[in-house]
């Protein structure tokens, strides 16, 4: 029996853009993300090249913008059909996309305040675990469960009729978490898939340290401060932030603990150190996600650590300014979370444009950094000694700031988190589709899920 079509429309040569179409027997099909290009990809971009007319729903896995950003392109092309996603990213969707609405096509009370309304009218909240059957479909239904990435991420069951046999169920992973986050609960693998669309985003290797992290986190902390620079970290809004909130939460708990701030030689004076979170939509995000606790894991329900008396919000660009030029120009320690998480674009780059320079600051990273960006040379930095440059907004900056990483911070499943997920299954499924992910960490997943499984393994 033919296993059910697949048109993969991103997310086949890179990391980014993740956007499928299950072809369904009553020539409708189902949308599995609409991601946006990002880094080298966005070469790539072609626009949006699905037949709307035959697009029944679109399912969201999660918000990041490499899963949600084509939607706009979506519905200007006129789907008009509902947009299912898990209860908390409904709360989160409308927040990922007013912001790209502004910064791409209109600041204007009116346009942004149609869009929204247009929006609310398709998002149709699943709660996850439970079965939706999809209406005119002929028997299609899909089931949201835990995907441990970020807030309200999930992967998809469908369940596709199947002519004289029991349906299809074809599992699309989204992006998975490590099963370790400090706030939400981890992925548990389906009970059976015919054909299982994986991500392969880190399929060639295994994450290190994740448990140490925040003592890391620490030291460098210490040891960036210790010239009075800033220490910059560029950081994703949606997740990412919060979960260096929530460490740098405990650290000031821990410090305040220890005795008024820590060891009596420690070069920072810990309880005076503001924590600057300079992202309008990022301090959004984190109120959403206190307001959605009840989603988190047990241990995180049982203390709020995403706010401290430390932490100082920036919202007003007049307000950016200030503070950029406050640090760039005085000798006061300060930590600063600024978006975007790649410095390709948005508030962190304006720091960078007057910190890079001085030696005195400090740049950090907690994660991937795509080919193509800013962030990918920054990082690549890291231990050398002058001679290194990288380009902002069409001007070259030299880069004399300490380039530093820690590692642990990464909201992917490894390849070992992978491959438990494919090998969960109480019955192998018949097709793996490797996607999301770059050639080498498909290459290295494909060998180890075809020696685990004995099914067909494809790299579209």
């Amino acid at each position: 029996m033919p296993l059910p079509r697949i048109t993969h429309h991103g997310a086949v040569a890179g990391v980014t853009d993740s956007c499928h179409e299950l072809h369904l027997p009553n020539g409708q099909s189902l949308l599995i993300d609409c991601g946006s290009f990002q880094g080298q990809d966005a070469e790539a971009d072609g626009g949006l090249q699905v037949g709307v007319d035959r697009v029944a729903a679109l399912v969201v896995t999660h918000v990041h913008i490499d899963h949600v950003g084509r939607i706009p392109a979506l519905l200007a092309a006129g789907f008009r059909g509902p947009i299912l996603c898990s209860e908390p990213s409904a709360k989160l969707l409308p927040l990922i996309l007013e912001d790209a609405f502004r910064l791409a096509i209109s600041r204007e009370t009116h346009p942004v305040a149609r869009y929204l309304r247009r929006l609310a009218a398709q998002i149709v909240a699943v709660p996850y675990g439970h079965w939706h059957s999809l209406p005119g479909s002929d028997g299609v239904r899909l089931r949201l469960q835990r995907a441990g990435h970020v807030l309200g991420s999930a992967y998809v069951e469908c369940d596709v009729p199947a002519a004289g046999g029991d349906p299809h169920r074809v599992v699309f992973s989204g992006d998975l978490g490590p099963g370790d986050s400090p706030l939400l609960l981890g992925p548990h693998p389906p009970e059976r898939a015919d054909v299982l669309v994986l991500e392969s985003t880190y399929g060639d290797r295994n994450h290190g340290g994740r448990e140490h992290r925040q003592q890391r986190l620490e030291a460098v902390i210490d040891l960036a401060l210790q010239d009075h620079g800033t220490l910059l970290i560029p950081a994703f809004t949606l997740g990412r932030t919060q979960d260096l909130l929530h460490d740098l939460g405990h650290i000031l708990e821990r410090k305040a603990l220890a005795g008024q701030g820590g060891d009596a030689d420690s070069p920072v004076a810990w309880p005076q150190l503001p924590v600057i979170l300079d992202s309008p939509l990022a301090s959004r995000i984190t109120q959403a996600y206190q307001e959605l606790s009840h989603y988190w894991n047990e241990a995180a329900q049982k203390g709020n650590q995403l706010q401290f008396p430390q932490l100082i919000t920036v919202n007003s660009h007049e307000q950016h300014q200030t503070v950029v030029n406050y640090l760039a120009s005085t000798l006061r320690p300060a930590i600063v979370i600024a978006g975007n998480g790649m410095c390709s674009s948005g508030r962190i780059v304006n720091y960078l444009k007057k910190m890079l320079r001085q030696p005195r600051h400090n740049l950090l990273f907690t994660g991937y950094q795509a080919k193509g960006t800013p962030g990918a040379v920054l990082k690549a930095a890291e231990g050398a000694e002058g001679f290194v440059a990288v380009e902002l907004d069409g001007e070259r900056y030299d880069v004399n700031a300490r380039v530093h990483s820690v590692a642990g911070y990464s909201a992917h499943a490894d390849q070992r988190g992978l491959v438990a997920f494919a090998t969960g299954m109480g019955v192998a499924p018949r097709q793996v589709l490797l996607v999301h992910g770059d050639g080498a960490a498909k290459a290295a997943l494909a060998e180890r899920l075809g020696d685990a499984l004995g099914s067909e393994v494809l790299i579209p």
